[in-house]
């Protein structure tokens, strides 16, 4: 792509990802209609005879009607998004901040939004111009009722608006748009990494030639890239790249990001062509990285088993969600290489292993609730779930995993009834772990 066209295309997705994409579109189109209702000059003779045979009012009687119409929509989005403001403000105490952007920035709430703004422009063009052309009263009659018809539409949509706005900070409504978002997430991915130019490798390649770093001209976090015009710029200099990153890792000013792999150093050109094509984005993005969508549902679960809150039904909840997404994940590995057509290695770069989420994932969920056997218990059952779906790899590694759950379950129950309850249901269910008939002794005393 042309470096002149790179900032207008960025500055449009970013409109097109902000919250006010969609009220901007139909205040605008509200705008039209209003200056549809003002500018038309369609007098009472054009207009059907059952409309003249109404009666309406003349538009100089209906100015305190369309006052009033305009005191009470805009009370109406005052209270609507106050009410937004305190959801927001328990979303964020009770499951996590990084949730609070995503429940703003909702589609349907942007749509209630850009209805109540359109109504409100749409009203106050027709104050600004009360005057109306002999003969043309009927017209602007009709824009009058219009705007009463459309204070109605935003009673309807300020019901639909409350129902919507409490529903979505239900535990069950958050985890499942996390996980929707997050499997959703990762198909595209999968299909966007289908065809014989990516590839999944154990190690990078190399061609013994001298390696070029490329520094980092600002800080943020590098959610993506383009990887296809990586491949190109690389095949253009006969080399290979290679990021020096893991997708949503946040870089500092200076640091070598990548790597060309080239006979000779690239020019500042190149330079800036690669720095272009990788994605800075502000915040966790699932929708660029996936895995974004499983520590969001960890972190939901360690809100939940903190002392405030004490929800372990929250934190179990969030497991079985991982518990699926880690399963999919088995199944499909994310590609770290890009060639080319002839066969060449031209992009390489870091994914994030199996062995590193489920440590990431399970293990923060067992420290927070080792003191809760419902907690120890539900990890020890996601592992089992997992194994039924693993290799000899990350069979190894769940079975670690499940010893470590073995250690904390014998540390924390005491009570010999504690221990026959967990004792029952250690070797209980399908799975392909090597786990006791009993717990084992206590420990620490």
């Amino acid at each position: 792509m042309n470096r002149s066209m790179i900032w207008p295309v960025r500055l449009l997705k970013a409109f097109r990802q902000s919250i006010a994409y969609l009220p901007t579109l139909l205040a605008l189109a509200y705008g039209l209609a209003s200056l549809a209702a003002l500018l038309l000059p369609i007098s009472d003779e054009r207009l059907p005879t059952l409309l003249t045979l109404l009666g309406l009012e003349a538009p100089e009687k209906t100015q305190a009607l369309l006052a009033a119409l305009l005191g009470g929509m805009i009370s109406l989005m005052v209270f609507s998004f106050s009410m937004v403001m305190s959801v927001l403000s328990q979303a964020g105490g009770q499951f996590s901040h990084k949730l609070v952007f995503g429940l703003v920035s909702e589609r349907p709430h942007q749509w209630v939004l850009g209805h109540y703004l359109g109504t409100i422009l749409f009203i106050l063009m027709l104050l600004m111009v009360p005057d109306v052309a002999e003969g043309e009263a009927t017209w602007r009659s009709l824009a009058i009722y219009l705007a009463c018809a459309m204070v109605i539409h935003c009673l309807a949509l300020f019901v639909y608006f409350i129902h919507n706005a409490s529903m979505s900070i239900q535990i069950d409504a958050v985890a499942t748009d996390l996980h929707r978002t997050t499997l959703a997430s990762m198909h595209a991915l999968q299909r966007r990494q289908q065809g014989r130019e990516w590839r999944l490798l154990g190690v990078a390649p190399t061609s013994g030639d001298p390696r070029h770093p490329v520094a980092a001209r600002r800080a943020g976090y590098l959610q993506n890239a383009d990887l296809s015009a990586l491949a190109a710029l690389a095949r253009r200099v006969d080399g290979v790249v290679h990021l020096h990153f893991r997708f949503g890792d946040y870089v500092v000013e200076g640091l070598p990001i990548l790597t060309l792999e080239a006979a000779s150093p690239p020019e500042a050109a190149w330079c800036e062509e690669a720095r272009a094509a990788l994605v800075y984005m502000e915040g966790e993005a699932i929708t660029e990285h996936h895995v974004f969508g499983m520590t969001q549902l960890m972190e939901i679960a360690l809100k939940a088993l903190s002392p405030g809150i004490n929800d372990p039904g929250t934190a179990r909840l969030c497991l079985h969600r991982l518990t699926d997404l880690l399963r999919r994940r088995l199944e499909w590995q994310p590609c770290n290489a890009r060639f080319d057509g002839d066969g060449r290695c031209r992009v390489t770069w870091r994914v994030e292993d199996f062995e590193s989420l489920l440590y990431r994932l399970f293990q923060p969920i067992l420290h927070h609730g080792r003191h809760d056997l419902s907690i120890g218990l539900g990890v020890l059952k996601a592992l089992k779930t997992l194994s039924l779906f693993a290799e000899p790899r990350e069979l190894a590694l769940l079975q670690a995993h499940a010893d470590r759950v073995l250690e904390t379950l014998a540390g924390a129950v005491r009570h010999p009834l504690d221990r026959r309850f967990v004792s029952a249901r250690l070797d209980d269910g399908l799975h392909r772990l090597r786990l006791p008939a009993a717990l084992p002794g206590r420990q620490g005393g």
